[in-house]
């Protein structure tokens, strides 16, 4: 009995030890989830029968599926940062989408006895409160916010599953837009040895840049060591694979500081939207001969200045940011994180000339930083949309006392290695910036960010300049930024010690695909009967401006150090100027994209100017106005060279060319009375010599005759998530996009994939998107397909009444 008992207790200490050193796993949690909606007693429990709840995939959006309501989340309320002082009914403020209410979220997962085990949760949305076996791991309000609870002695030791039950409530009037609803980002276990680097636990820098070489700092922090002496091996790989730079230190933890390396990378890739380059340091920590852990910290060896007067400096080439802002939503997709929609989406964005995003105004998911990363777009990453003062009444506020240091802490961690991130933004037009005390809310943010990385400023979305300029807000801040106000751009360059401004939000202008107002002329406020704006791109909202003021600014002067638009994609919610009690406006109308992925005419604009490589030459509008014959119709031309000529039916309207006697003709070509006539437009460009250089057409159409589908992707990963989208087109018999045609159309996905979701961009339109059916708005739409897990072929059908059918063929591999 002895001898048995001796043996027992060696193979206890054995497990011990081997889990003490075992190396971490990470295991992502998508499959086998149950969902409910409703607040349901006892779902947290072990002996709870959630056989009847749906089963879902994380990361999981409940509320896209809708459906569309004006009382979904019908809000009576005055926007103050829009200079509302009476409260009215906002309709469709956060997309009509049925977002609010409870829902919990059940699955199991596999864990080996004894292991450190940390849940990761890249964002639940919201008020998340987490169980294990029963017992409450740990309560996280922020809904965008990435956090992750040690869970390890809540785990079951006996070989048994191990159950996670999520519990999220979204309160009525929490936000200004759609946040999404449910586990709409990833879900990970996270598990190692005893003596382990911590989630998020490396901060590397870069102090010294140069084409001759760089210096990398490497601090490593290290859990439960003790006493431990460790040895700790860090390899530097190049973007080609090769170890280019290692050391091999040891020593102790000494007051819980970070274990500190130091390299030398010789003639290192720079980063830069241009040219993205990625390097790995892989560290192994070691005690003794075992080892402890390994981890990977990805980064880029770039350089970053903010130089007064003289403007923003990278890698020592002065340049302006080239930016927008986006929503976290998907559009069809809703919240729901999807890696493919997020490259389609910026791969739209780097062809445009865009090389920088703020994540307005929430945390991003880790997907998009690391395609930031990978893609080359620089970032502003923005916590906040509000402090201690309410924007809405059960806002974050609630818990910023409380809980802003630890979401900053959060963020700041997690996002201070990658190399895309070169400000952080605090907050945006909060209400705290009015108050004579707000710049010390401000600071105490400011601070935080310096304290946890100071490689990079920071700045806020301040909208209210008479109150910022006066108070010390904005001379408080490292980079000023403004939310528009562009006309007071210079006596803010004068009043703060910065000297630079920030267009931190600009522009505004708002437009509906293929929609067209008459006169084209600008306008603030503009309205109309079918509740849509113009693609004149020269209507805006009363706190903004039409993008070519933006341009000029930062063209003029160089302590201007750019822009980032409001918005690179249409949002659900907040459809501007259709709030106030106009339903049925559920989306945003300020995209430079529409909700469906497709271009909006203001794309060419920011084209022309932005993408310095590529030839841009874009006509507007359609040229399908029956009714209108005989009378001036404006004709307006978007390209990157000097002047073109316009012709009509093979007669000249004359040539322009870009010139300062307005602000619009500085970057548009405009022909403002053009007759009317079925037939043919041609625009022919001419380069600063003269020479004709590029051509361009588009004809009226005729009867709608068929069904065109048109996609950039030519196969699909078998891998159940990626997607490719899909135009979809109703042209006439010669192939001429039928503008103003809008009937329904039918889809049908066969074989190794299936339909995800549609969109047409049409902000008043209720169909839902998982339908698999969608009305075309002005002759187009975009459908959406998932490659399932086997490889093989996918065919998409669109079909149509009175229309022959269209088929797209995609193989999954």
């Amino acid at each position: 009995m002895k001898l048995k008992k001796t043996y027992v207790m060696a193979c206890l200490l054995g497990c011990l030890v081997g889990n003490l050193y075992a190396q971490r796993t990470e295991m992502l949690l998508e499959k086998g989830w149950k969902f409910t909606k409703g607040d349901v007693s006892g779902a947290e429990g072990t002996s709870f029968n959630d056989t009847h709840w749906e089963s879902v995939v994380v990361p999981h959006d409940w509320a896209i599926y809708g459906p569309f309501d004006r009382n979904n989340d019908l809000q009576n309320v005055a926007v103050t940062q829009n200079f509302e002082k009476e409260a009215s009914v906002k309709t469709g403020r956060t997309g009509g989408l049925p977002y609010v209410g409870v829902g919990w979220y059940r699955t199991r997962f596999d864990v080996e006895p004894g292991r450190q085990t940390m849940l990761v949760f890249d964002g639940a949305m919201s008020e998340a409160k987490v169980y294990v076996n029963g017992k409450e791991a740990c309560f996280w309000p922020f809904g965008y916010n990435s956090f992750y609870c040690d869970v390890t002695s809540f785990l079951n030791h006996d070989g048994k599953q191990n159950l996670l039950a999520v519990r999220l409530e979204n309160r009525p009037q929490s936000s200004r837009w759609y946040p999404g609803a449910g586990l709409y980002r990833n879900v990970r276990v996270v598990t190692t040895g005893q003596i382990h680097v911590p989630v998020w636990g490396t901060q590397l820098t870069t102090p010294h840049v140069s084409e001759d070489y760089a210096s990398v700092c490497l601090r490593t922090s290290v859990e439960n060591a003790g006493r431990t002496e460790l040895t700790v091996q860090t390899d530097i790989i190049s973007p080609e694979g090769k170890v280019v730079s290692s050391k091999k230190n040891k020593g102790y933890i000494n007051h819980g500081l970070p274990f500190t390396q130091n390299f030398i990378v010789e003639h290192p890739a720079l980063w830069s939207p241009e040219s993205p380059s990625l390097y790995r340091a892989v560290s192994k920590i070691y005690s003794g001969d075992t080892l402890l852990d390994t981890y990977t910290t990805r980064f880029g060896i770039r350089s970053i200045e903010y130089i007064a007067d003289k403007g923003f400096f990278l890698n020592g080439k002065h340049r302006k940011f080239q930016g927008v802002c986006n929503h976290h939503d998907l559009g069809p997709l809703g919240a729901a994180i999807n890696v493919s929609a997020l490259r389609h989406q910026l791969r739209m964005l780097k062809d445009m000339g865009c090389d920088a995003i703020r994540t307005a105004h929430n945390m991003p998911a880790p997907e998009l930083v690391s395609l930031c990363d990978e893609m080359g777009f620089m970032m502003m990453i923005e916590p906040f949309d509000e402090w201690d003062i309410a924007k809405c009444e059960n806002g974050y506020h609630r818990f910023f006392n409380e809980w802003a240091e630890r979401d900053m802490v959060n963020m700041l961690h997690q996002y201070r290695n990658n190399p895309c991130v070169v400000m952080w933004s605090i907050g945006n037009e909060v209400p705290t910036q009015w108050s004579a005390e707000g710049y010390k809310v401000a600071k105490f943010l400011q601070d935080i960010c310096h304290r946890e990385d100071p490689t990079r400023p920071v700045t806020c979305g301040m909208d209210q300049v008479d109150s910022v300029l006066d108070n010390g807000f904005a001379a408080m801040l490292d980079i000023p930024g403004f939310n528009y106000r562009a006309h007071r751009y210079e006596e803010a360059y004068e009043r703060l010690p910065q000297n630079i401004v920030l267009g931190s939000e600009t522009s505004s202008t708002v437009s509906s695909r293929g929609v067209y107002k008459f006169p084209a002329e600008r306008k603030a406020g503009a309205m109309y009967d079918d509740h849509q704006s113009s693609s004149y791109d020269l209507e805006y909202c009363s706190w903004s401006n039409i993008p070519d003021i933006d341009f000029a600014l930062a063209e003029d002067y160089d302590w201007t150090i750019g822009q980032f638009v409001w918005t690179g994609f249409d949002y659900l919610g907040e459809p501007s100027p259709y709030d106030t009690n106009a339903w049925p406006n559920h989306s945003s109308m300020f995209g430079i994209i529409d909700l469906a992925s497709i271009p909006k005419d203001r794309y060419y604009l920011y084209r022309s100017i932005w993408n310095k490589d590529e030839e841009t030459l874009h006509i507007l509008p359609h040229w399908n106005w029956e009714g209108y014959e005989g009378k001036p119709i404006p004709v307006f031309v978007y390209t990157n060279y000097p002047s073109a000529e316009l012709f009509v039916n093979g007669k000249s309207y004359g040539r322009q060319t870009k010139n300062r006697q307005t602000v619009e003709n500085r970057y548009r070509l405009m022909w403002h009375n053009v007759t009317y006539e079925p037939g043919g437009v041609k625009v022919i460009a001419y380069d600063a010599d003269g020479k004709a250089v590029a051509e361009k057409k588009l004809h009226t159409a005729g009867k709608p005759h068929h069904i065109e589908l048109q996609t950039d992707y030519t196969s699909l990963k078998a891998d159940g998530k990626d997607l490719a989208y899909v135009t979809v087109r109703v042209v006439d018999k010669e192939g001429n996009l039928c503008p103003t045609d809008g009937r329904l159309l039918n889809f049908r996905v066969k074989g190794a994939g299936s339909y995800r979701a549609s969109a047409n961009g049409d902000p008043t339109c209720l169909d839902l998107f998982h339908l698999p059916q969608m009305h075309a708005f002005n002759g187009m739409l975009t459908v959406i397909v998932q490659a399932g897990e086997t490889a093989g072929n996918l065919e998409l059908q669109v079909s149509a009444k009175g229309l022959k059918t269209a088929r797209l063929v995609l193989p999954v591999q």
